[in-house]
């Protein structure tokens, strides 16, 4: 994990590899944006100049580099892109502030530290700044540069592996002694550790992530952070009924688990559960996926990963909060021993359900999970998932979809997620669409009508909310693995979405605002 620190040097005196700078698009050209003060003296006041020499424009996402003026110690210059000049000198949005350290962060992979002199004179920027910078400079290297054992032997060469992360992050403009500096700056460390540890969950190869090895980190994780975890193994699903998820992990040789992860504070007055989806791989079992949907189906345990984290999260920072974590594990494979279309599956609720449709299988292993989650009473749920192809039909790659049985809860977990910088959009779950799961052998089937798909799915998972408990259900189908080039903080592979959303939540509701 690259290394952060809220340095007390100025831009002109830190010792480092690069400066980072911020430029916005101005009506007449490039504009430096505040942090950037010193920089431009050593270039005599025309560094503006000089990067719209280059090209520059300050657009969003654009990166110019050039070497430093003689009066820095530093001997690079990296100007990134903020995009427009906001209406007050000072106002700079604080997703484009993440972006930007973002971007700038993957461009300098390899080098060992670089200063960030970013727009940082509040306290939400230099949050910004950090979270983008650490979330940018995030690389998936675990199973790169191996040894060749058939190649010749030779001298080990500096370039021998993959580029490694940017070393350290030091970021400027800060006040670096005072506390609400650094609490911001050891929140932003501790979240992103969090975030990366899910995104490397989500990266992780099916040989090597399954039920039982998933459960195993979360249990290594909990000894660590002090979080108390109980973990079903198939004996126990068996004997406490859970037919959901028994029913999707039946056709796989690594068998289904259900983890409980409780972070529990004294002074806490709420309690709040959050439920993912965790299946390892998703083949569609029987309900076989069409050539090419396989290929990034390890991807299918997101919404756990997310809620792992974000229980970790809550945990290292201490929040006055009870949050419980409840991972759906299961690998829905299509063996002899596969559920079938038309079968029938009993519930822990006691409902059944028949399963028209074995690559519907997320909704099946969270409604066991919702299940047992709500006989806690806790105040509010919130289950993740990657769990609908229509979701991202209908919001496309970037953006969530929030569907909730109470109204004022859902547009609170927007508000939230637009001030952490998750793009989402509250989604309905209308009455009508309920009909079309009515089945004619149980109580209700797993499939409903094909349009409306992703709201047919939210509809079957508050069949089993515990009543009167808020809920809501994130659908991050779209934005939980990006297959495209990286942007901003985003890499290629598992994006750790939702995780800022839940922990904020988590902040939330700790301070007495569930929403």
């Amino acid at each position: 994990m690259t290394a952060l620190t809220l340095s007390t040097a100025g831009a002109a005196t830190l010792r480092a590899d690069a400066l980072v700078v911020g430029v916005a698009k101005g009506a007449e050209g490039p504009v430096l944006a505040p942090g950037s003060e010193a920089v431009d003296k050593a270039f005599d006041g025309k560094l503006a100049a000089v990067l719209e020499t280059l090209g520059a424009t300050g657009a969003e996402g654009e990166l110019t580099k050039l070497p430093a003026a003689s009066g820095l110690k530093a001997p690079v210059v990296v100007a990134v892109g903020l995009g427009a000049v906001p209406d007050k000198e000072d106002a700079y949005d604080a997703e484009a502030l993440r972006r930007a350290a973002g971007t700038a962060a993957r461009a300098l992979s390899g080098v060992k530290k670089a200063g960030f002199a970013l727009p940082a004179g509040s306290v939400e920027d230099a949050a910004a700044v950090a979270e983008g910078a650490l979330l940018g400079a995030y690389a998936f290297t675990a199973y790169q540069g191996g040894e060749d054992k058939l190649a010749p032997k030779k001298a080990k060469s500096k370039d021998n592996g993959p580029k490694q992360p940017l070393g350290e992050v030091a970021l400027l403009g800060g006040k670096a002694r005072d506390k609400a500096y650094k609490a911001a700056v050891e929140r932003a460390l501790a979240l992103v550790e969090e975030i990366n540890r899910a995104r490397d969950l989500i990266n992780t190869p099916p040989n090597d992530l399954y039920p039982e090895s998933f459960a195993a980190v979360a249990t290594a994780a909990g000894k660590e952070h002090g979080i108390k975890v109980q973990v079903l193994d198939e004996k126990a699903l068996v004997k406490g009924g859970y037919g959901g998820l028994l029913g999707v992990g039946q056709g796989s040789a690594n068998g289904p688990r259900l983890v409980k992860l409780a972070y529990t504070h004294p002074k806490a007055e709420k309690t709040l559960a959050l439920v993912g989806k965790g299946i390892t791989y998703d083949s569609g079992g029987i309900s076989l996926k069409p050539a090419g949907h396989n290929e990034t189906m390890k991807c299918d345990m997101s919404g756990a990963a997310a809620v792992f984290a974000a229980v970790v999260s809550a945990a290292r920072l201490g929040l006055k909060v009870n949050v419980t974590g409840w991972l759906a594990l299961a690998e829905n494979m299509p063996s002899g021993n596969a559920t079938r279309p038309g079968d029938v599956l009993r519930m822990y609720s006691g409902k059944t359900v028949e399963v028209l449709n074995t690559d519907a299988e997320g909704r099946l292993v969270l409604a066991d999970a919702l299940t047992r989650a709500s006989e806690e009473k806790p105040d509010a749920i919130v289950d993740v998932a990657t769990l609908t192809g229509a979701m991202v039909l209908a919001l496309g790659n970037r953006t969530f979809g929030i569907m909730a049985n109470d109204d004022a809860f859902r547009t609170s977990i927007h508000e939230i997620a637009d001030e952490v910088g998750e793009a989402s959009w509250p989604m309905p779950l209308p009455a009508d669409l309920r009909k079309g799961m009515d089945s004619p052998t149980a109580d209700i089937a797993n499939m409903g009508e094909r349009m409306g798909g992703g709201l047919v799915a939210g509809l079957f998972l508050k069949e089993f909310v515990g009543e009167g408990i808020a809920w809501a259900h994130l659908d991050i189908a779209g934005p939980a693995f990006h297959e495209g080039a990286p942007y901003g903080y985003t890499p290629k592979g598992g994006t750790g979405s939702a995780v800022r959303t839940l922990v904020r939540l988590a902040e939330r509701t700790a301070d007495g605002d569930l929403g």
